[in-house]
């Protein structure tokens, strides 16, 4: 072998054993850990329940749907995952693969909180102590608002692109560009596209049937609208939604949607008797505390209120706090044709109200009070809150003649804005539907239970929507005198200053979104959403306590292991 042979033998063996070094290596990604007593102290909070339902009161063919969905879910909450963090799945296989003692509690943190920053906490990061991106894994991380607008405004043909709910944005250079969703994500929107076609062509609904059809082609176009139509009239024994819907995770503007699945079966009995709610929206729509020029009386008469038992749920909707009821759909054009439905989850609300609320209540609220907290009471507000959300501005027209809307108005401020609207709205329109005798009339019950139900959703923190909203009402019924701490140490309920005090606040919230006004928006927010001492004090009192529930679903299992 000649010389130059030799040398080149010896450098392509360098090589391989290079290339097999560096390729067997792994670049650890997990560089720095929160103690796990903080870590088994936070999984503390959540109580595990199984969620369940019996599958049996289903046919073998909707149970074969729910396996098809059921492994559609398994994906979106991959998708999930990589909107929050890019680095997410990487992260999760370090954590499977780690052998470390107490690698197992870092792991079952991070598959409840969708990534490493703790949701119950402020989103306190757990992995790698690095705040958590405002724009998540939607922007750039280092992205700022003022930039992001001064691209915008520079580059005007760009802006519906790059604000569309369903692109990510991405530097190209000095170039901001945006990445459709489905061609971001290609590989898990084809197997989900795939899983919902094949559940169209197994499911024997002709409403479920359509609505999976054009779910499968929306996700590959990012194109909802049909399917949303098509949901919105689905009437069989199923209940399904899968897609990009809630803007919550971008909390630099709000304009980003994130995926998410329920999996349910309609509690056809429940619904029948809740439907009656539905034929009052125009009447609630014309009782709003608003001149008659903000109403929205074209924002679609349907308003279909289904109660579900919840078999599976996926992505965004169970992300460290688990979500108990919704309102769909979110395109204001199909609002405005057909008006939004709303989806209680009966079986997640009855385990939250027993697990969470009845001791939050106890320690929380005088004897009086606790006497008048109730799970039909809990049930009645969290369905006005949904029926709510589709009251009121939703297309808005602004005083120099824009057509906007008012989340585009409100940006980053809309999601605690809109929670704490349909909150206040749903106790103010609650109370008038009990005056129309649509619910019995027991008005301290629904009172209370909304004074004790304040702290189950404050305590997930008041940098989320829900608690940020709460945070508003709370407070502003505790200015006005409506809510006031006794000799007791325990907060009750003055019913003479209640109502008016909901009205006035329903007022003042509906205003600022039909005028899309960011800054008394912003100094709303600013004012009301703190945690002050009386809110400490009582939050201090419920440390012990779980603050939500860790669900389990058996019927998901049962249906993947269905022949």
């Amino acid at each position: 072998m000649s010389q130059s042979k030799r040398l080149i033998f010896f450098i392509s063996i360098l090589a391989g054993i290079f290339i097999f070094i560096t390729g067997c290596t792994k670049e650890k990604i997990i560089k720095e850990k929160a103690s796990v007593d903080y870590v088994k102290s936070e999984l503390d909070k959540l109580v595990p329940v199984e969620v369940e339902y019996d599958l049996s009161q289903l046919s073998d063919k909707e149970q074969k749907v729910i396996a098809k969905l059921v492994q559609a879910g398994k994906l979106i909450d991959e998708l999930f995952l990589l909107q929050v963090d890019p680095d997410n799945l990487k992260i999760r296989e370090e954590l499977q693969e780690s052998e470390e003692q107490n690698g197992k509690h870092y792991l079952k943190m991070f598959n409840i909180m969708f990534g490493s920053w703790n949701r119950l906490d402020e989103n306190h990061p757990f992995l790698n102590n690095e705040p958590k991106p405002k724009g998540a894994g939607y922007y750039p991380e280092d992205l700022t608002k003022k930039e992001f607008q001064q691209f915008v405004k520079n580059n005007p043909d760009k802006e519906e692109i790059l604000t569309s709910h369903f692109t990510l944005v991405r530097r190209q250079g000095d170039e901001l560009q945006a990445i459709p969703y489905h061609e971001a994500y290609r590989d898990r929107v084809k197997k989900i596209s795939k899983l919902l076609k094949e559940a169209a062509q197994i499911t024997e609904d002709p409403t479920l049937k359509t609505y999976l059809k054009l779910r499968a082609k929306g996700f590959l176009t990012d194109d909802y609208y049909d399917s949303d139509m098509a949901w919105m009239d689905l009437n069989g024994n199923l209940e399904v939604v899968i897609g990009p819907y809630e803007v919550y995770e971008d909390q630099l503007f709000s304009y980003k949607a994130a995926y998410e699945a329920f999996i349910c079966a309609v509690d056809q009995k429940a619904s029948q008797q809740l439907a009656e709610v539905g034929n009052y929206l125009n009447s609630m729509e014309d009782n709003l505390p608003i001149p008659d020029e903000h109403k929205n009386f074209g924002r679609g008469s349907e308003s279909p209120i289904k109660v579900v038992q919840e078999i599976f749920s996926a992505g965004d909707t169970k992300a460290g706090v688990q979500t108990i009821a919704f309102n769909l759909p979110n395109d204001e054009r199909v609002r405005e044709a057909k008006g939004s439905k709303k989806v209680m989850l009966k079986n997640v609300i009855r385990a939250k109200f027993d697990k969470i609320l009845k001791p939050i209540a106890a320690k929380v609220v005088g004897d009086k009070e606790l006497d008048q907290v109730t799970f039909d009471s809990y049930f009645n507000h969290i369905l006005m809150h949904e029926v709510n959300h589709g009251l009121g501005p939703g297309q808005i027209t602004l005083e120099d003649g824009t057509e906007t809307t008012v989340s585009d108005e409100l940006k980053e401020l809309y999601p605690t804005v809109e929670e704490c609207k349909a909150d206040i709205l749903g106790m103010y329109n609650l109370l008038y539907l009990m005056d129309q005798g649509v619910f019995e009339k027991n008005v301290f019950s629904a009172y209370a239970t909304y004074l004790g139900g304040m702290f189950r959703s404050i305590r997930f923190g008041i940098g989320e929507a829900h608690g940020g909203g709460i945070a508003i009402q709370f407070n502003y019924l505790v200015d006005k005198g409506a809510i006031y701490q006794g000799d007791d140490g325990k907060l009750h309920v003055n019913s003479d200053k209640m109502e008016d005090v909901i009205k006035d606040l329903s007022h003042k919230v509906l205003m600022i979104q039909a005028k899309g006004d960011y800054q008394a928006a912003k100094q709303l927010v600013d004012k009301y959403v703190k945690i002050t001492p009386l809110i400490e004090e009582y939050i201090n009192k419920l440390r012990e306590l779980p603050v939500d529930i860790d669900p389990e679903f058996p019927a998901a299992k049962e249906a993947l292991s269905v022949k």
